[in-house]
């Protein structure tokens, strides 16, 4: 018997559901402020949970008032007037852990999800119904911020414009400093006076350290034999096993905001000859389902090329270096995660 196939589902979702699932991911359901444990030799992440959990304090004794009085009164409730807080840092230091903490702890209504499922929720409601909907809450989190094209650059920051202004806190994680998104991208110098207006919104807290997934751990497996990933498919109950270059394809006929709903109930990803992306079209949508994996701790084993070589010397290079190595670092921590079973 055959083992199930990705590319044989079709997620499908409402503008109700996409409003509803803004929430932080299962893997992060039980996250709080006191559950991050901060590197010893990295004094920056014990203050970023300071800093973070005075925000949500911030935000939460701004509502005290009212809708009315927070509207008044509520930007000097926020250091210098600014209602954006912007964790700034490489990947695997647990700025996804700290967000979704500050999420749990504002109270009253809020929402949370990645920069692609902001922008999805803009393309499926409209600009002006997403403000209205979003103004009537608190906080909106947006975990891997970054702005890849002169279309995100505007819708993204007309939208942090409007809703600060509308009196709601914006939290945002990202590799990237706020005056520095885009570079390397498309000709961000076009569109400066956007950035830096956007980035005047956001007070900047630095999150450094190693990627704690791979600290003192052994790297990936390696790739297995066709026969064995397949043998292993089938042994793994509600597991799916995908041809690699056909997943591909049926990816790029799915929007990047279906890519949760395509693997949620699944317990394992196999893909079988894997290789180098093709293009940049395609790695970029690869980084897009590896962040929803690994929001669901969905584990991964694989045949072909081991899952560092997924992305080409020269995409590692280039302007989406930091989103690359985030996917690989997040991959194979989800292919260890089988090879301990």
């Amino acid at each position: 018997m055959s083992s199930p196939r990705l590319v044989d589902r079709r997620p499908e979702m409402t503008p109700d559901e996409l409003v509803q699932a803004m929430t932080p991911p299962p893997m992060f359901d039980a996250v709080r402020f006191d559950t991050y444990i901060p590197n010893p030799d990295e004094p920056s992440q014990e203050q970023a949970v300071r800093d973070c959990s005075a925000f949500a304090d911030r935000i939460n004794a701004a509502a005290g008032g009212g809708s009315w009085l927070r509207g008044v009164f509520g930007r000097k409730k926020n250091d210098d007037g600014k209602r954006g807080l912007y964790l700034d840092g490489g990947f695997g230091v647990g700025k996804t852990h700290l967000l979704a903490s500050l999420w749990h702890a504002v109270e009253g209504q809020k929402s949370y999800g990645t920069f692609v499922e902001v922008t999805s929720l803009v393309g499926v409601l409209g600009f002006a119904e997403t403000v209205e909907r979003l103004s009537k809450h608190r906080l909106l989190a947006i975990d891997e911020f970054e702005l890849d094209d002169p279309g995100d650059t505007m819708l993204v920051t007309q939208l942090i414009a409007k809703l600060t202004d509308a009196g709601v806190h914006i939290a945002a994680t990202s590799n990237t400093l706020p005056d520095k998104l885009g570079e390397g991208r498309f000709a961000a110098a076009d569109f400066l006076r956007e950035i830096h207006a956007m980035s005047a919104r956001f007070g900047v807290v630095r999150v450094d350290g190693p990627d704690y997934r791979h600290r003192g751990l052994p790297d990936a497996p390696p790739p297995m034999s066709e026969d064995e990933l397949s043998r292993l498919a089938e042994a793994t109950d509600g597991s799916t096993l995908d041809d690699f270059d056909e997943l591909c394809d049926y990816l790029a006929g799915l929007h990047a905001s279906k890519y949760g709903r395509l693997v949620d109930g699944i317990t394992a990803v196999h893909l079988s000859g894997v290789h180098a992306a093709p293009d940049q079209d395609v790695a970029l949508r690869l980084v897009a389902l590896a962040d929803r994996l690994y929001d669901r701790a969905i584990p991964v084993r694989v045949s072909g090329e081991a899952l560092s070589a997924l992305f080409t010397d020269e995409m590692l290079q280039g302007g989406y270096r930091k989103k690359y190595l985030r996917a690989i670092s997040r991959l194979t921590a989800l292919s260890r995660d089988l090879a301990k079973s």
